[in-house]
């Protein structure tokens, strides 16, 4: 059985340093895994359609570590405005869930 709220944590980056993102947030145990996607994104900036090509990063984590990994997220991303969203997670496979908590716990 799980202890603590598992959450999703999403984050656009460059591609250039997802990987090293990913590896800093893995290392100091804010997360206890985090997908690596392709994406292409369009959004406005400065009253412009601007588009990018970047990695969105798809963390699991516990909502415990929300405030410090959030903060943490704004230290090391490039971006002025990082997109850095906590998404609840309502249910899952109990296996998997016991594993988030024992890594992050």
């Amino acid at each position: 059985m799980y202890h603590m709220e598992p959450v999703i944590v999403l984050c656009t980056c460059p591609t250039a340093e997802a990987r090293d993102l990913a590896t800093t947030l893995l290392e100091e145990r804010y997360v206890a895994c985090a997908s690596m996607s392709d994406v292409t994104s369009r959004y406005i900036w400065n009253d412009d359609v601007e588009e990018a090509e970047e990695t969105l990063l798809v963390m699991k984590t516990v909502r415990k570590q929300w405030p410090t990994l959030r903060e943490r997220i704004r230290e090391l991303h490039s971006y002025d405005v990082p997109e850095v969203l906590m998404v609840p997670v309502s249910d899952g496979a109990a296996d998997y869930l016991a594993w988030l908590d024992s890594v992050i716990a």
